[in-house]
């Protein structure tokens, strides 16, 4: 650990926390339909796309009918991407002439990239098609992104609203945010990572010589435009099967300080977009406060455990940090800030193999994804993810004084922490249920190649990994499948999608609420110990339910290391 580390982290932070009233504010203009700067050359194309589609951006909906138009949305996209998936050997733009993907692995990628998840059991480079990575992936990078803003904005609109029967419209929020907000910030972005050396290229793979005279095959294609909304919009998959440690994705220092940068940045404006909506930025502030902590708390175990080594090479004098899995040009910082920022954001993006971390670094990732997309999370989820546990922290606190608890002027009853924790609930029921079964099937069992704890932690960082709709992977565990790919895809799906329906229920229901005036009585849900409070209740919800699993895997590799103990293969 080294001050040098230290000041980017540092650096790091301090440009979020800039960025997040200026894009929220943007954002909340963007949402609330007043004008922008870009509405002069954007309103018409808002316009000419909802006569196209026939909607009303006038006519909102319940949250009910918000919920369906977003599910009916995704069944079609569903089926444009596996319909694309399954045909690429018949489609344009196939210049290396890849097969059609097989039907188990088509619905598992239909699936991560409908939810945001884009998780890949499969090579990039040598699987898919440029019509596939682009109308297909790419294409879902925007919508499934968008989504979740949308949804997000929908939960605030619950919070802000008195006695409202509706939270918005739901075809309207999904092209404001693709119209206004991805497809202003990814142009320039994308030109950002060309002039960093990232390929856009509809032409052909490359062939070289290497100076030994042997013929290597170089992979290009249309890569930036993917990169720029993969990581604007946490979602995470990768052109290339090595992600963001592939020089062709990630090239430079700045450019993958950028793409650190722009994990992060849309998940922290949305917390502005809350205090705005409710009328009190220090709300936002302090929701950003909260994950914050855990984020930093995070990064800085991430940091030591990876800067400390291994005890078995540092009882041989290699000191100097556990530089395997890692790329030189990024360093031990770098790839430690990056996986945490990586799965706090549910982005799934990796610049470094979480595998090969050291059990107490790769520990924390795993517990970012299990505790629910709620450090920043998936653009969108992140916030209602939060929300919800607010939710759950304020019914604390009104058990704690014996009163009703109250949040931004609603009052928490039993309706909505019934919702909040059905939400919750759902993630551990995917992560440790699927972890179970895998463990005991003989052939899951052999698709892991550590035996002892860190095989254990392959499998279970996969399911948490899928159902926290984050898409990294500790690499060791050979997904491809039949079981796999159809379990993970089943995570995946009820991870996004039953955590979404509660969530809306509790829109629907804070809307239809009168506003209550603040008390003498009131909780104060702005300072220091509104954020210990939900800090200390997310941390102990996450505890009680995963620290067994943790206790199995990460802990006990750990333990076993100090005491000299390897598990050979």
């Amino acid at each position: 650990m080294t001050p040098n580390g230290w000041i980017q982290i540092a650096l790091f932070c301090a440009i979020i926390l800039a960025l997040t009233p200026l894009l929220g504010g943007y954002m909340t203009r963007v949402f609330a339909g007043e004008r922008t700067f870009l509405s002069p050359v954007l309103r018409p194309v808002e316009g000419a796309l909802y006569g196209l589609a026939g909607v009303d951006p006038k006519r909102e909906q319940t949250w009910l009918g918000y919920t369906l138009a977003m599910l009916v949305f995704h069944v079609g996209g569903f089926l444009i991407l596996y319909a694309i998936l399954r045909l690429q050997d018949l489609l344009p733009l196939n210049p290396q002439e890849m097969a059609a993907v097989p039907p188990d692995l088509s619905l598992n990628t239909a699936i991560s990239f409908l939810t945001n998840t884009n998780w890949q059991n499969y090579g990039g480079e040598s699987t898919l098609s440029y019509l596939a990575q682009m109308l297909g992936l790419t294409h879902q990078n925007f919508l499934s992104a968008a989504t979740g803003i949308a949804l997000a904005v929908a939960l605030i609109r619950g919070f802000s609203r008195a006695s409202a029967q509706t939270v918005g419209n739901f075809w309207v929020d999904v092209t404001r945010c693709t119209l206004y907000v991805l497809l202003p910030l990814c142009i320039p972005y994308t030109l950002f990572l060309v002039w960093q050396g990232i390929p856009q290229t509809f032409g052909p793979y490359v062939d070289a010589t290497t100076l030994e005279g042997a013929k290597q095959t170089i992979a290009v294609g249309p890569v930036a435009s993917q990169v720029a909304i993969k990581m604007l919009g946490t979602n995470g998959g990768g052109f290339f099967n090595a992600n963001a440690a592939h020089p062709f994705e990630n090239p430079t220092a700045l450019s993958n300080f950028v793409q650190m940068i722009s994990i992060f940045a849309l998940g922290a404006g949305l917390t502005n977009v809350f205090g705005r909506m409710v009328g009190d930025e220090r709300k936002g502030w302090a929701i950003l406060a909260a994950m914050g902590v855990i984020f930093v708390a995070g990064v800085a175990v991430t940091y030591w455990a990876e800067a400390s080594g291994t005890p078995g090479l540092n009882a041989l004098g290699l000191t100097g940090g556990n530089m395997e899995g890692k790329e030189v040009r990024f360093g031990i910082v770098a790839s430690a800030l990056f996986a945490v920022i990586t799965t706090a954001a549910s982005c799934g993006a990796v610049n470094a193999m979480h595998d090969s971390f050291t059990a107490l670094g790769g520990m924390i990732p795993l517990i970012n994804m299990e505790l629910g997309e709620i450090i920043v999370g998936g653009v969108g989820a992140g916030m209602y993810g939060m929300l919800l546990f607010v939710v759950v922290a304020m019914f604390v606190a009104g058990l704690m004084v014996g009163r009703t608890p109250e949040y931004a002027g609603k009052k928490i009853e039993a309706k909505e922490v019934k919702m909040a924790m059905l939400a919750i609930l759902v993630l551990p029921l995917m992560m440790l249920g699927w972890t179970a079964v895998a463990t005991v099937l003989p052939g899951t069992v052999a698709a892991i190649s550590n035996p002892g704890p860190h095989g254990f932690s392959e499998i279970l960082y996969a399911f948490t990994s899928a159902t926290a709709n984050n898409g990294s992977a500790f690499a060791g565990l050979s997904a491809n499948t039949p079981f796999y790919n159809v379990t993970l895809a089943v995570s995946m799906f009820i991870g996004r999608f039953m955590m979404i329906v509660p969530a809306m229920a509790l829109a629907g229901s804070l809307a239809a609420k009168k506003t209550v005036p603040a008390s003498a009585g009131t909780f104060p849900t702005h300072g220091g110990l509104f954020v210990g409070l939900l800090v200390g209740v997310i941390l102990i919800v996450g505890g009680l339910t995963f620290f067994p699993a943790l206790a199995l895997g990460p802990i006990v590799e750990h333990l076993a290391a100090v005491a000299g103990q390897t598990f050979g293969g």
